[in-house]
C-alpha cells in the first residue's frame, strides 16, 4: 500500500507500544523518517530499526513543559523539518491506575496530572510544530483522543474531560490553520490491548488471592469463586446491591468493566440496569414500542 509518505518527516509521541508503535511501524514501512518519543525504548521499538525508513528515538517525559518542544526540535536537527505530528501519548499518568470510579474521589493533583499528560502535552507539541508545518507549506497533525471524548461516562471522569478538550482543540486548530495547508484531525479509538515492557499482553489485573494476573478470564473466575465462598457477613448483600446500582447508569463497556472489577455477576446488574433505564426513558421505552397498526411497517 502506497500512502505517498516516502520522504516525509514525522514525530510520534507515546511510540514505544500500542497505537504509537503501530503508527511508527507503518510510517517507516512507507518510507518516512520518524522521531519516536517515549519515556524509554522497548524491544518492539528497537526491532523497527530494520525497516526502510529512518528512526530516531527521543527519550522524553511529555509531562515536563519543555519536553514536547524538545522532541520537535530534535526532528528538525536530525531530518531538517517536519511534515507530520501524531499526538498519541496519553492514558493514566505515572502513579495513576484506571479505571477510577467516582468524581468526588479525584484530587486536584490527579486532575493536574491527567490534564498535563493527555491535553497539555499535545497543546505544547502543536504549538512547537505548527510554525514548522506552515513554513513548509502545510502538513498534518493527528491527535489520538478516545471514545470517552464523545461519550461521557461516570468512570474516568478526568480522563474523559481531558480527551474531550483535545477533540475541541483539534477542531479549533483545523479551522485556524486549515487555510495555510495544515490538516488537523482526531482519531477516537476504543479499548486497545497493549503489551507491557515484560512482554505480557493486556492489562494486569489483581487476582482474588492478591497476586497479579494478566488473564481477565482467570480474574473473573477467581472473583466469582471468592464471591460464592465469602462468608455471608452482615450487610454483604446490601453492599453488592449498592455497587450494582452505582454501575447501572454507565455505558455498557464501562458497566461491564466495573462489574468484573467489583466481582459482580451479570444477573446482579440486570435489575438495576432496567430500573436506571426506566428512570431515564420511562417504562414504555424499556418495554419497547407497542405493536404497529396493521398495514404499517
Amino acid at each position: 500500500m502506497d500512502l505517498r509518505l516516502s520522504g516525509s518527516i514525522a514525530v510520534v509521541t507515546g511510540a514505544s507500544k500500542g497505537i504509537g508503535l503501530a503508527v511508527t511501524r507503518t510510517l517507516l514501512q512507507e518510507g518516512a523518517s520518524v522521531v519516536a518519543a517515549s519515556r524509554g525504548r522497548t524491544s518492539e521499538l528497537d526491532a523497527l530499526d530494520a525497516l526502510d525508513g529512518e528512526l530516531l528515538h527521543v527519550a522524553a517525559d511529555l509531562m515536563e513543559p519543555g519536553a514536547p518542544g524538545h522532541v520537535i526540535t530534535r526532528a528538525v536537527e536530525r531530518f531538517g523539518g517536519l511534515d507530520i505530528l501524531v499526538n498519541n501519548a496519553g492514558g493514566p499518568p505515572p502513579g495513576t491506575k484506571l479505571p477510577q470510579f467516582g468524581f468526588l474521589d479525584l484530587s486536584d493533583d490527579g486532575w493536574h496530572a491527567m490534564l498535563e499528560f493527555n491535553l497539555l502535552s499535545a497543546v505544547r507539541a502543536c504549538r512547537a510544530a505548527i510554525p514548522l508545518l506552515v513554513e513548509r507549506g502545510g502538513g498534518s497533525i493527528v491527535n489520538i483522543t478516545s471514545g470517552h471524548a464523545r461519550q461521557p461516562s461516570a468512570v474516568n471522569v478526568d480522563y474523559g474531560a481531558a480527551k474531550a478538550a483535545l477533540a475541541n482543540l483539534t477542531k479549533a486548530l483545523s479551522e485556524e490553520f486549515g487555510a495555510q495547508g495544515v490538516r488537523v484531525n482526531s482519531v477516537c479509538p476504543g479499548p486497545v490491548a497493549v503489551v507491557d515492557r515484560r512482554g505480557r499482553g493486556g492489562r494486569h489485573h489483581r487476582r482474588a488471592d492478591g497476586r497479579r494476573s494478566r488473564d481477565p478470564d482467570h480474574d473473573r473466575g477467581a472473583a466469582d469463586d471468592a464471591a460464592r465462598h465469602r462468608a455471608p457477613g452482615r450487610g454483604a448483600g446490601d453492599r453488592r446491591r449498592r455497587r450494582a446500582a452505582r454501575l447501572a447508569p454507565l455505558g455498557e463497556h464501562d458497566r461491564h468493566a466495573g462489574r468484573r472489577r467489583l466481582g459482580l455477576s451479570e444477573s446482579e446488574l440486570t435489575g438495576p440496569v432496567l430500573r436506571a433505564a426506566e428512570r431515564r426513558c420511562g417504562a414504555a421505552a424499556v418495554a419497547g414500542p407497542p405493536n404497529p397498526p396493521s398495514g404499517l411497517i
